[in-house]
């Protein structure tokens, strides 16, 4: 080989660079995924605040499912409207609005024709949702209590207890997710929690990793440890370490009962479409709605209340889900005793964990017990870092309201700059009076000078026609 010929090898690392150049990076490292995080979890808070809004006596749970399903849509699609190379970025609903009530735990989306009774005061209210901005997904999970008309809200103490618990035990666990940890840790956390409170965890509920136009990723963290039986069977989560760059939803799910939910008589609304899995369905309604899901719905869940034609979609649903094409997400029920549930969306950023979705636990969920030492420390840790967090927002807040007032005239001021500004007018309109009045004045001039000239030259003429007349009829007369 010559040495104007270039070596293969080159060629191949040369190759290999360009493409890691073009790599797209999907991850935390690039700022730009980050804030598509962000944007998602303002949308997803917005939603879940809206929704707890219009959570009255005698309210309908599809008309707040289809409600939340319209603030997520209309305010993803105000955001990332310009288009790159040529197509418009995906944003909407990752998540279908859930709202579950009393013993259901969660993922009942209901259909138009399947509606249940008007929530009534006391009522125990799950709203799960999620939202994506190209792909990028926020989730979060709120329990409120139905308020009475007079907008005083009865909560049981039970009641109080377990919603105490799931919410601290979602911050410990968010708290606990960083990276070089692992997945046992965090469950031995929630248990610890669950355990001081005297409430049990739902064990079918798990945390999940999330990626780009994944909800449910590979890596994941169960609530309770398992026994020795789920081992044997091979139900034991393999163990993980979290690394930095990742994206976690902190699901926890308790309840005064047994813990164990199951599946009932609600129809199952919510379902996923296994990319993996590709079969050649044989009944032309199963084939139909195949097709309209990989349009609508490639890759993130979806309701059967949002396709074109339900009652066909439902002819064709069985098959797709004996084939393994569609996943679905069953409604699950504890009947053994209350249930509270909270769900968030934690960023593994370099300066450390940052929890981006979720609201504030309400006021009127109390209890007597205390947790443990380990978690009361933890707790108080975190009360510390969002007192410092809101401290700087609220200082942050009034230097840039010193500033505006700074820049802003005062009132003496105001009035000042308007006489000043009524003066001016004025003068400007007394110049221009006394200007139109010289034009005037000159233009008057103007024309009586003309006129004036105008008369003398007539005069003139006829002065000069006469004198000529007279001296012809002079030489005339001679004659």
């Amino acid at each position: 080989m010559s040495d104007d010929e270039p070596n293969p090898q080159e060629v191949e690392e040369e190759e290999e660079e360009e493409e890691e150049e073009g790599e797209e990076v999907t991850d935390l490292s690039n700022s730009d995924v980050c804030t598509k995080y962000q944007e998602a979890a303002k949308i997803v808070n917005l939603a879940l605040t809206g929704l707890v809004g219009q959570i009255k006596a005698g309210a309908k749970v599809l008309d707040l499912c289809e409600f939340g399903h319209t603030v997520i849509h209309n305010a993803a699609q105000k955001l990332f409207t310009k288009k790159v190379n040529g197509q418009a970025i995906e944003r909407g609903v990752a998540f279908p609005v859930c709202v579950s009530v009393n013993d259901v735990v969660c993922n009942y989306s209901p259909l138009s024709s399947e509606e249940r009774d008007p929530l009534k005061a006391g009522d125990v209210v799950k709203i799960d949702l999620g939202c994506h901005i190209d792909g990028y997904i926020s989730v979060a999970a709120h329990t409120v209590v139905v308020p009475d008309e007079d907008g005083s809200v009865k909560v049981e103490p039970e009641m109080g207890n377990v919603a105490v618990c799931a919410y601290n035990a979602m911050l410990i666990a968010a708290k606990a997710i960083a990276a070089g940890a692992k997945n046992n840790d965090v469950t031995l956390a929630v248990e610890r929690v669950a355990n001081a409170y005297d409430v049990k965890p739902i064990t079918s509920a798990r945390m999940h990793q999330m990626k780009r136009y994944v909800l449910d990723g590979i890596k994941e963290i169960a609530l309770k440890a398992p026994t020795t039986e789920e081992i044997e069977r091979g139900e034991q989560l393999a163990e993980c370490e979290f690394e930095q760059n990742e994206v976690y939803a902190v699901d926890v799910a308790m309840s005064t009962g047994d813990g164990n939910a199951r599946p009932q008589d609600l129809r199952i609304t919510v379902f996923k479409r296994n990319v993996e899995t590709q079969y050649l369905l044989k009944m032309k309604a199963a084939r139909s709605l195949l097709g309209e899901v990989d349009k609508k719905f490639p890759t993130l869940p979806f309701s059967l209340r949002h396709l074109e034609d339900v009652r066909q979609a439902r002819l064709g649903l069985n098959e797709c889900i004996q084939h393994g094409l569609l996943q679905p997400y069953p409604c699950l029920h504890d009947h053994s005793g209350l249930v509270a549930h909270f769900k968030c969306t934690v960023l593994l950023l370099p300066s450390g964990t940052a929890k981006i979705t979720g609201l504030d636990l309400p006021s009127y969920f109390t209890t007597d017990k205390t947790p443990d030492e380990e978690t009361a420390n933890v707790l108080k840790q975190l009360d510390e870092e969002a007192a410092k967090k809101a401290a700087r927002k609220a200082a942050k807040k009034n230097k840039k309201k010193k500033k505006n007032k700074a820049l802003e005239p005062t009132q003496e001021k105001n009035d000042a700059l308007k006489l000043e500004e009524t003066r001016e007018r004025e003068k400007v309109g007394h110049v221009m009076t006394s200007r139109k009045r010289e034009r005037w004045e000159m233009e008057r001039y103007k024309i009586s000078t003309g006129i004036r000239r105008l008369r003398s030259i007539l005069s003139q003429n006829r002065i000069e026609r006469w004198s000529g007349g007279i001296g012809t009829n002079k030489e005339k007369y001679h004659t």
